[in-house]
């Protein structure tokens, strides 16, 4: 077991849904059930996934729940792109949130590397 607390790619992620949930109150009211619900649940499963499979018994199994995170990830940068596209969100407010969800992508490839080994 890890403690999930203490991980970099787990406080990373939690700062990724606190920006995400600021950033998506300005959306509009009509996306409330759309884009705002999609964004923030994609955001919310990434750290969600890394401390639910922190606290398994084996690294296989936290490996599994990375990917999953993983593919959270993927999901939240697509909205995040296509949300910009529609002119929700300036680039100037999306690109931090972007590199920092790139870092967490590159930290959870490594972790899932290592846990291949």
């Amino acid at each position: 077991m890890h403690n999930f607390q203490e991980l970099i790619i787990w406080k990373k992620a939690m700062d990724i849904v606190e920006d995400i949930y600021r950033l998506s109150s300005k959306f509009p009211k009509e996306e409330i059930y759309g884009l705002t619900s999609q964004i923030r649940r994609s955001a919310v499963s990434i750290p969600s996934n890394i401390a639910e499979g922190a606290g398994r018994n084996t690294d296989g199994e936290f490996k599994n729940f990375l990917g999953i995170a993983s593919g959270s990830s993927n999901e939240l940068f697509s909205q995040l792109v296509l949300s910009q596209r529609l002119g929700l969100i300036p680039e100037v407010e999306l690109k931090p949130i972007l590199d920092g969800l790139i870092e967490v992508q590159k930290i959870n490839y490594s972790l899932i590397k290592k846990f291949t080994q």
